[in-house]
């Protein structure tokens, strides 16, 4: 195992995300779906990352990434299409002890994010290490298709059972 399996609780901490292409507007959702409180910094910024910055009100400069746009942050995640600044931002983050997933390149990663199932409350994450994303996604799919979306409402009603049942 080469990671370790945690779910990480970021309601309103600060999260950076660097670059606003489509895999970083994906990032941004999850953030969000997480609660967290999001800014993103690109040069570039495509209209489903402007969309999301507008429906959840996150901070959003666009220039290019400094080195003190880490400072205070929670979690990293740089999604650029350049290799040198991911690079770069990984260095920054692990040096400052803040996590950091620099989208398809695991070995610049402290941790990774799984492809998930989401019955909210229920979660369930599919990883392969990094090592195939693709196998990860399609492992997923074929679990999706046996867990019922009326399972997230039932394990919502069972909450509520919890401490008697203990």
């Amino acid at each position: 195992m080469n990671y370790f399996p945690v779910f990480l609780d970021i309601k309103n901490r600060l999260c950076l995300v660097v670059g606003a292409g489509n895999i970083a507007a994906r990032k941004i959702e999850l953030l969000a779906k997480a609660g967290a409180s999001v800014k993103v910094v690109a040069i570039d910024i495509n209209s489903a990352v402007k969309s999301l910055i507008a429906e959840f009100s996150f901070e959003c400069e666009q220039r290019e990434f400094q080195e003190s746009d880490i400072d205070g942050m929670s979690l990293v995640i740089s999604a650029t299409d350049n290799n040198s600044l991911n690079r770069r931002i990984s260095e920054i983050a692990q040096s400052k002890q803040i996590p950091v997933n620099v989208v398809d390149s695991p070995e610049l990663c402290s941790f990774i994010t799984p492809s998930m199932i989401d019955r909210d409350p229920i979660q369930i994450a599919i990883s392969t290490g990094g090592s195939s994303p693709v196998l990860a996604r399609h492992i997923r799919t074929k679990l999706e298709s046996t867990i019922p979306s009326g399972y997230g409402e039932l394990a919502g009603l069972f909450s509520k059972y919890r401490e008697s049942v203990q």
